[in-house]
């Protein structure tokens, strides 16, 4: 295998992972763990989310966090903007980077944020000119990748088509000026093989340095899919500290890769990444034990660092 000599992980857990934590945290402790993600050598993190406090209240001090971290000119310091107001935000918060979303389900768009896809990413238009005339970088993501919770798993039957819907809101995300879409699992139920198959499809039009992917590990596959992603030649890895965020749509369901399991993986193939594991392994053990939750890293587990 032609496995990629980097990676770059990005890091998620202050956004996507805090947001769906039902411990609250406190935006001392947020900037904190920022820190020592940047200190374990980090150099991309999603750092918030500028929603409406009433839908996400974990993310209610995004602002404050973006203005209270020690910025390093070696980090990109990323925000989730859903709407023009909270682009404003991210701008006042001065973020390095903002992300925008789709789904590849028509019901988890209705469900979400109350609109088909391509109503979604219409509204998205006006960010995507503003950015541009900033020169700021867009990310964007795409969710149900590999199964809905409201239409249900990828089988035979369905995937082709499914696929072919990925591929289109991917490929309208990156002619909107994205520079890289993260493609999202987002209820974990994806395997290798249907992950094979949809990279494949992709692959055929769309170059690998303009993807990342993001596998929830419900199912426990999320470094089985992460293996081929590197296999298929992509380079960037979403991944969660001590595995931070549950999956909303499974009950009692772990959510995100934990980044400390994606780094030993990385490491132990010899690609690089720049990060410290030990390091990293401390900061998961210490938001962990701030948010009286176990952690969800089996890296973190395995190795009880002083």
């Amino acid at each position: 295998m032609n496995y990629p000599e980097s990676a770059r992980i990005v890091e998620v857990g202050p956004r996507d992972g805090l947001q769906n934590e039902k411990q609250p945290i406190s935006t001392t402790d947020k900037i904190e763990l920022i820190r020592r993600l940047v200190q374990a050598g980090i150099s991309h993190i999603e750092v918030g989310s500028f929603v409406s406090p009433k839908w996400v209240p974990q993310m209610a001090d995004s602002l404050d966090v973006m203005q209270g971290i020690e910025r390093s000119d070696h980090v990109r310091y990323a925000a989730l903007t859903p709407n023009m107001r909270g682009f404003e935000q991210a701008l006042i918060a001065k973020a390095d980077e903002v992300a925008i979303f789709g789904a590849a389900s028509e019901s988890f768009s209705q469900k979400n944020i109350n609109c088909s896809i391509e109503e979604s990413l219409e509204r998205f238009q006006p960010i995507m000119a503003r950015a541009k005339e900033l020169n700021l970088p867009v990310r964007g993501y795409v969710s149900c990748i590999l199964g809905c919770p409201y239409e249900g798993l990828i089988t035979p039957d369905n995937a082709q088509p499914h696929f072919e819907k990925v591929k289109q809101v991917t490929q309208t995300l990156l002619d909107m000026g994205c520079y890289e879409v993260s493609l999202g699992d987002t209820i974990g139920t994806g395997t290798p093989l249907y992950t094979e198959q949809l990279l494949k499809a992709l692959l055929k039009d769309i170059p690998a340095n303009q993807l990342a992917v993001h596998f929830h590990d419900t199912y426990g596959q999320a470094l089985a899919n992460i293996l081929v992603a590197l296999q298929n030649g992509i380079a960037t890895i979403d991944a969660s500290i001590a595995g931070l965020g549950g999956c909303p749509y499974a009950q009692g369901a772990s959510g995100n890769v934990a980044t400390e399991d994606v780094l030993y993986m990385l490491n132990g193939m010899g690609i690089f990444t720049g990060i410290d594991l030990d390091k990293l392994i401390r900061a998961g053990q210490e938001i962990s034990q701030k948010l009286n939750r176990k952690n969800g890293a089996k890296v973190g587990v395995a190795n009880k660092l002083a």
